[in-house]
């Protein structure tokens, strides 16, 4: 139930379309039944008048009919249009909804979640609350005043058929849908759950597809994904029995209702205790009252998967973001010096109850251990230690997607914990050997730094990072489309991409972690002479070994066991450190 009051309350931006829509709906059934009740006592009026040989008037009747089968037809229509646009509007706003309460989770608190399974939450999860609304919520609402107005209808001819219509209509719309429920229940789960596995598989394996072909795993990928269709296939399968045995119970039900008020109501006539014209009227109102309830088991049906879609997604979106934002302004920056203050950081100690880094204490062992840094506005410093050392946590820790368990961080005199976090993010550009290209124009790629910049700053900053001859041979030149991760350019033409996404950003810190690693000789000269040029007049942080990058820092920050053990020039380190000589000679 708590659940359903979350979906509600998550539609109440579109509360108006959906009323609409409820309304017309319930003015259709409603218009649907009296047009066949009122009908059959038109026939059956005509019928006796006939056979007595008197006349009436049929002008009026059949006003009355025709005009209900218009608003019939025209609330069908209305209902239709206006419940189906509701639904696919309100599934436009939960994406919007769930994607931007996503944003804040990322990357600590998404890191366990498969990318492919993210996929199917906002996709395939979402789609299934279409549920919610047109086939929970709308039936529900009809149901819940039909039932009343049909029965009180009926009993104004006939109390004993009204309360057997009423009994019916329980049996129909609560008893058998609330069976089907408890049938349904653990399957429907399982359906989401597997539905959610086969499509993390079948991305697993177009993603995939370059190893699958060269280690000969193709048949076992196949395979997998076989066994996850043939279960999905055979819970959907018994779903269905489940849902059809439920239509055959319905069916039983509305006859032997029609079939008991027929023997209750004969006798009547015969005896003349009622107009002969009424029994066809009820018989037909006690059929279409049935209207009300026939789209109960289908919700009752459908509430399982819709509940679970729903707990997948509230699962993620309950999840508490690594880094609390404050709740003043942020402040306003006159200068971009950095200081990282005995920080302790450890990626497996990070689960701290509510965010809060005093209720954990630091591992000694941590990626980080009491680590100090004190980086000047406009200095260039480059972070230099093995693999595992921390160096890339520090970027981590600077941009506030993870919090320490012990120090602070602070920019220009202020704790970064002062700052929103996307305030925080707009003093720094990060160029990466990972960053990545989104499937657009180049265009759009560069002005994901700076979507107000003009030509003139993409000319610049492509002139600066050495993209401007590449991008002139190019027949659309800016508007060049780029496949899902910029597939067609070399890894130096996509590196460069980012470093004028960098330079068109203009942030006044600049963080470099290892943006030549895995780049040819040639391509790495290019690419190093492009970061050189961007690197003026920002403060730079360079994470990297390559010795052409290190010449051109101010300071050389060497680290082991998360944390600073030698600090200086490349010249200083180069004629003292014994540890410097030896990693630049590893690397």
């Amino acid at each position: 139930m708590k659940d359903l009051l979350r979906l509600l309350a998550l539609s109440r931006s579109r509360w108006l379309w959906m009323s609409l829509g409820i309304l017309l709906a319930l003015v259709t059934v409603i218009a649907n039944i009296s047009l066949l009740s009122i009908s059959g006592w038109f026939l059956a009026s005509m019928a006796v008048a006939g056979i007595a040989g008197i006349s009436m008037n049929y002008f009026t009747p059949a006003a009355i009919i025709r005009f209900l089968a218009i608003l019939r037809t025209a609330g069908r229509y209305g209902e239709r249009l206006v419940t189906h646009d509701a639904t696919l509007r309100l599934l436009s706003d939960l994406r919007v909804w769930f994607y931007r309460r996503l944003e804040p989770l990322a990357p600590a608190q998404l890191q366990n979640y498969h990318s492919g399974d993210l996929l199917s939450r906002i996709q395939a999860d979402i789609d299934t609350l279409d549920n919610f609304y047109l086939r929970l919520l709308l039936p529900s609402v009809v149901a819940l005043i039909g039932i009343p107005l049909v029965v009180i209808i009926i009993a104004l001819y006939d109390h004993t058929i009204a309360g057997l219509t009423l009994a019916a209509l329980l049996l129909v719309g609560v008893a058998i849908p609330l069976q089907l429920a408890n049938r349904t229940r653990k399957k429907g789960k399982q359906l989401i759950t597997e539905s959610a596995a086969l499509r993390t598989a079948l991305i697993d394996g177009v993603q995939g597809m370059r190893e699958l072909i060269i280690y000969d795993a193709t048949e076992r990928h196949s395979d997998h994904c076989l066994s996850l269709s043939q279960s999905y296939t055979d819970l959907q399968r018994q779903i269905n029995r489940a849902s059809s045995s439920s239509q055959a119970l319905t069916l039983l039900v509305i006859n032997i209702c029609v079939w008991i008020s027929l023997w209750l109501l004969i006798p009547q006539v015969a005896s003349t205790a009622r107009p002969p014209v009424e029994l066809a009227m009820l018989i037909l109102l006690v059929m279409a009252s049935f209207e009300t309830v026939l789209q109960m088991p289908l919700a009752f049906e459908q509430l399982s998967t819709t509940l679970t879609a729903a707990r997948r997604l509230f699962s993620i979106i309950d999840t508490k973001p690594r880094r609390k934002e404050p709740g003043k302004s942020s402040p306003a920056l006159q200068r971009c010096d950095l200081h990282l203050d005995n920080i302790s950081f450890d990626y497996r100690d990070n689960d701290y109850p509510d965010n809060d880094p005093q209720t954990c204490t630091p591992n000694k062992n941590g990626v980080l251990n009491r680590f100090n840094l004190t980086i000047g506005q406009g200095e260039k410093i480059a972070i230099l230690g093995p693999s595992g050392a921390g160096k890339t946590s520090i970027t981590h820790l600077l941009l506030g997607f993870w919090q320490p368990q012990q120090g602070s961080i602070s920019i220009g005199g202020y704790n970064i914990d002062d700052f929103y976090s996307e305030d925080l993010r707009r003093h720094f550009s990060v160029v990466s050997q990972h960053s990545y290209l989104f499937a657009n124009t180049i265009r759009h790629n560069l002005l994901l730094g700076n979507p107000q910049a003009d030509q003139a700053m993409l000319d610049h900053a492509c002139r600066v990072a050495g993209l401007d001859t590449f991008i002139s041979t190019l027949p659309d030149g800016y508007d060049t489309w780029l496949g899902e991760t910029g597939r067609g350019l070399s890894g130096g033409q996509s590196r460069r991409i980012a470093i004028a996404q960098a330079i068109i950003k203009q942030a006044p810190v600049l963080i470099l972690d290892e943006p030549t690693e895995g780049l040819d000789p040639i391509t790495e000269a290019k690419v190093t002479e492009a970061l050189l040029e961007a690197m003026k007049e920002r403060t730079v942080i360079l994470i990297t070994h390559r010795l052409t990058m290190l010449e051109a820092m101010d300071n050389i920050a060497i680290i082991e066991n998360g944390s600073v053990v030698e600090i200086g020039n490349h010249q200083q380190l180069n004629k003292t450190s014994k540890r410097y000589q030896n990693l630049l000679s590893y690397f």
